[in-house]
């Protein structure tokens, strides 16, 4: 048997826009940028005139602005959007008071090669487009009156340097921290349980102080439960290196079904007075991973059902937005989800914020390649000079997150094979070094890699330097893996790639696998579909994938199988797998890229939650003579029966391991109604009707009340009825928006992914029946008026609160 008994670093934000660890002091620094695309000249020099560029609040994403276009460099895999070169700057003053200070400025995420300038001086460049990092710009200020200029250069025009959409710019937030000489180091807390009974928790703290005074202070520690309330605390003698433990009676234990946080308060205390104050919000859990049994949080077994992600927000690109993250996380817990790994980078700080504070078991994902490329312009070219700085500070600024689990520092790697006509085994060695350096910043956490080749020739698994063997794929495999690496637990990396267009179906035998294409390296069976479609029942992948049916078999099947990441939980932006352009976006999604569930969502959620489910598909809308395959997912029941038009079709039940049912029904127009039933009682009825043509527009916002702050939306989803209120589901119609008031329009959608049509626009054509409509607060409180047209068709309007 083998354990990997981890410790619980975590932190949550309680205001969503400040990082898991935080000086109180910090402070946005997003407001008022000026931006300019220019890839001939320099705008460094603060003496340039300005005035005449576009001004802007940040996050920013110039790439999602573009158009779609085969000849972007960046290629369909890169969401065919432009990319280039940018230009930010900032004027900003400083009060006299703040002389004697340390000022920093820090950014969460800048795609790609930057380079920050502060007043004319170069502070350092940094070419990774997903790490995080920080420049001290105390040396080069001025005070009072005069003004300082930061401006940022970010180049992302040599391309392709992503396998999929990357946005382009400062597309994360920016902080500005002033602090005294005396203070918690940047990232400086690490906070671990090494003991965690339901008595009582030890809780370790190790804080780290910047002391650029000869000033005797003190390190103060003290521990806040949810409810505000002090439940501990300790004091010493401020050093360098601070090691405190402290004791919590009667913890409450984080779990994905009730995350609970706890807040550490850090101060720096010199005669009486608070010289520095850091926050640290963490969680107390113990885990471990069993090399038989599989994944145990808090001492019970419990299966990890996750996805993989793009970074990507849809129609809102890459730039980050809180409540898009959560939407996205929100859809996810509702289907059954219980984990995110953040393929293939480091995510957004955000993001893991938000996976402390709803319950998921984050693997956090660092590398995509290490020193053998994948695309000309990739991160292979930084690797010497910078693969250690950026796994160090991607480790300290995430390992105080809970919500994280597993490090994975590295992704289908190239140098799994080496080149053995070379001698090449350079795989070995970087494997070693990675998980070495991980080692030396945080032992409580199990480290692997995600490995799409699971012979015993893979130079990583070779190494021996892994805590946990991932595998991407392969899941006729799953089971042996135990054989294959004994000793060893074994969690799937990545599993799926099923391939379906939301609303879609093909009249095929509806379990019919089809592998989409044949080979990675050939084109598919009669070239697929005339409109770049792909049938959305359960039954086509690519062909290093499977079903999500296949995958969820293999995962229940064995108790090894700690758990798995689906690619993908969402859509998104690039590798539109099976088709060429003018496919731009994927087909892998559980949920489109607008947010919009496809049918096997109610496959997870009917099999991953106890909320009852009956799910029946597809629509009923078809010619006569058709015969249909009609499919039902259910659970909390004992059989379902199908009845179109009020004549029976049978009674089923899910027999042999089946986790769907299936009628085969010749087409006539009318109503299909399934109804489950348990002990003969009914549980649940559901209908599909055939729609009449298109006749009326219904909208419905997620919320109806958003906050005042200029980055809260409200996603609307804007469905095309019949005159009897039943969805049309081919429905096309062009949709116009218009906004009053305190909001506007941030992006539209329809989650095709062949649309052409921008998302930074007043109107879009509805895909199967559905159109969104994302609309975002201006900053200032007010009504929110939104009405959507379509030619010919009854108007809607929705009333929004902004406050």
């Amino acid at each position: 048997m083998y354990k990997f008994c981890m410790l619980l670093a975590f932190c949550i934000a309680f205001a969503f826009l400040h990082s898991s660890a935080q000086h109180k002091g910090r402070k946005s620094f997003n407001a008022d940028w000026k931006f300019k695309l220019d890839s001939t000249a320099a705008f460094s020099d603060p003496a340039i005139d300005d005035a005449s560029w576009r001004t802007l609040q940040l996050p920013h994403d110039w790439s999602i602005e573009g158009s779609f276009s085969k000849d972007h460099p960046a290629g369909t895999g890169g969401g065919a959007l432009p990319g280039g070169l940018g230009w930010y700057r900032k004027t900003f003053t400083l009060p006299e008071t703040e002389k004697g200070k340390q000022v920093f400025i820090e950014f969460d995420g800048v795609y790609c090669n930057s380079e920050v300038f502060i007043n004319g001086h170069s502070l350092g460049i940094r070419p990774n487009g997903y790490i995080s990092f920080r420049y001290e710009l105390t040396p080069h200020l001025r005070y009072g009156a005069q003004p300082n200029v930061i401006a940022v250069k970010v180049d992302n025009s040599k391309q392709p340097n992503s396998r999929w959409y990357s946005g382009s710019g400062i597309y994360r937030n920016v902080w500005l921290t002033s602090l005294n000489p005396a203070h918690i180091a940047h990232w400086g807390t690490f906070i671990t349980t090494p003991k965690v009974t339901n008595a009582e928790a030890t809780i370790a703290i190790t804080t780290d102080v910047a002391a650029n005074t000869n000033t005797a202070a003190q390190l103060v520690t003290t521990i806040f439960d949810a409810s505000g309330r002090k439940v501990a605390t300790a004091t010493v003698d401020a050093q360098p290196k601070n090691e405190q433990q402290i004791k919590v009676k009667t913890p409450q234990l984080w779990s994905v079904e009730r995350p609970y946080l706890y807040k550490a308060v850090s101060q720096i205390v010199a005669a009486g007075k608070v010289l520095d104050e850091y926050e640290t919000v963490f969680g107390i859990r113990s885990f471990y991973f069993d090399a038989a049994k599989g994944f145990f949080l808090n001492g019970k077994p419990l299966k990890i059902l996750g996805v993989c992600n793009h970074h990507d927000l849809g129609a809102l690109g890459a730039a980050i937005n809180t409540r898009a993250l959560e939407r996205q996380l929100e859809l996810l817990k509702a289907m059954g989800c219980n984990g995110i790994r953040t393929s293939h980078n480091p995510p957004a700080p955000e993001l893991l914020q938000l996976a402390d504070k709803m319950g998921f078991i984050v693997m956090d994902e660092m590398f995509d390649m290490w020193a053998k490329a994948k695309n000309p312009f990739d991160y292979h070219l930084a690797w010497d000079q910078w693969h250690k700085q950026d796994l160090e500070d991607f480790i300290r600024r995430d390992r105080n997150h809970p919500s994280i689990f597993v490090w994975s520092v590295g992704n289908e790697i190239p140098e799994q094979w080496g080149d053995a006509a070379k001698g090449d085994s350079s795989g070995r060695n970087i494997s070693r070094e990675l998980a070495a350096i991980v080692r030396a910043l945080d032992t409580t956490r199990p480290v692997t890699t995600a490995n799409n080749e699971t012979g015993l020739h893979n130079f990583l698994l070779q190494s021996g330097a892994f805590d946990l063997v991932g595998y991407n794929y392969h899941h006729q495999e799953w089971g042996s893996a135990l054989q294959r690496w004994p000793g060893k637990p074994f969690i799937v990396t990545e599993s799926t790639s099923a391939l379906q267009t939301r609303g879609h179906f093909d009249l095929v035998p509806a379990d019919s696998i089809r592998r989409w294409p044949e080979a990675w390296d050939k084109p598919i069976p009669n070239g697929g579909n005339t409109d770049f479609t792909v049938s959305a029942y359960d039954h086509v992948s690519a062909p290093w994938g499977s079903t999500h049916e296949e995958s969820i078999k293999e995962l229940l099947r064995y108790p090894h199988v700690s758990g798995m990441y689906i690619w993908t939980g969402f859509d998104y932006l690039g590798e539109p797998t099976p088709y060429p352009w003018p496919a731009r976006s994927s087909y892998f999604g559980i949920i489109d890229l607008a947010g919009f569930p496809k049918d096997v969502y109610y496959l997870y959620q009917s099999i991953f939650t106890s909320k009852p489910v009956l799910h029946l598909y597809p629509h009923w809308n078809w010619q006569s003579g058709d015969t249909v395959d009609v499919v039902a997912y259910y659970n909390n029941a004992d059989a379902v029966e199908l009845f179109v038009n009020d004549r029976s079709f049978g009674v089923a039940a899910k027999r042999d391991g089946a986790l769907h049912l299936k009628w085969r029904v010749p087409y006539q127009p009318g109503t299909l109604r399934a109804v489950s039933k348990k002990g003969g009682n009914t549980v649940l009825v559901k209908e599909v009707k055939t729609a009449g043509a298109p006749a009326r527009l219904i909208a419905k916002p997620d919320r109806t009340v958003i906050k005042s702050d200029g980055t809260a939306l409200s996603f609307i989803t804007v469905e095309v009825l019949d005159a009897d209120g039943v969805p049309v589901p081919y429905a096309d119609n062009m949709v116009q928006f218009t906004v009053t008031g305190a909001g506007f329009i941030a992006a539209v959608d329809n989650g095709s992914p062949v649309s052409m049509e921008p998302f930074k626009a007043t109107q879009h054509k509805a895909a199967k029946g559905k159109v969104l409509c994302i609309i975002q607060s201006t900053g200032k409180p007010g009504k929110i008026t939104v009405t959507a047209t379509a030619a010919g068709l009854q108007d809607t309007t929705v009333q929004l609160t902004a406050k």
